[in-house]
């Protein structure tokens, strides 16, 4: 089961600044190297302020590009980590170790949400076009 661990963005996040105290740093490595002694991290990285990306919307199929930044920051992701475990309460308990995003005096707040899937969808010719695509992606 894949589950990713969402930091919610905030206003430090948001404004490009990078934490200046060291001790966040060390921790969230230390997090991720056990993650990694486990066996279970996926990817992780921090994402650049919504200022630098852009939004696709549709409107009757058809996209428009929308430039950031955009306002509702609680609702952006400031950075996130991809794990793989065999329970919802494996991942809980990797969660809980998660360490605060943006210092023990900042507020912050993460999210977990587990991944769709294949096997999770009724087959149909496009769930098997995208069985192909993971079975080539894997065999690199």
């Amino acid at each position: 089961m894949r589950f990713m661990i969402m930091v919610r963005a905030n206003a430090m996040s948001e404004s490009g600044e990078t934490p200046d105290d060291p001790e966040i740093f060390s921790e969230m490595a230390t997090y991720h190297e056990e993650l990694a002694k486990a066996g279970v991290l996926l990817d992780a990285s921090g994402l650049q302020p919504s200022a630098r990306g852009f939004r696709v919307r549709y409107t009757d199929g058809k996209p428009t590009i929308v430039d950031g930044p955009f306002t509702e920051t609680k609702e952006l992701i400031a950075g996130y980590t991809l794990i793989q475990v065999r329970s919802r309460d494996e991942a809980l308990e990797w969660a809980r170790r998660f360490p605060a995003p943006f210092g023990k005096h900042a507020y912050g707040e993460i999210e977990v949400r587990q991944l769709f899937d294949l096997d999770d969808f009724a087959p149909s010719e496009g769930i098997e076009r995208f069985r192909k695509l993971e079975i080539e992606r894997n065999a690199k």
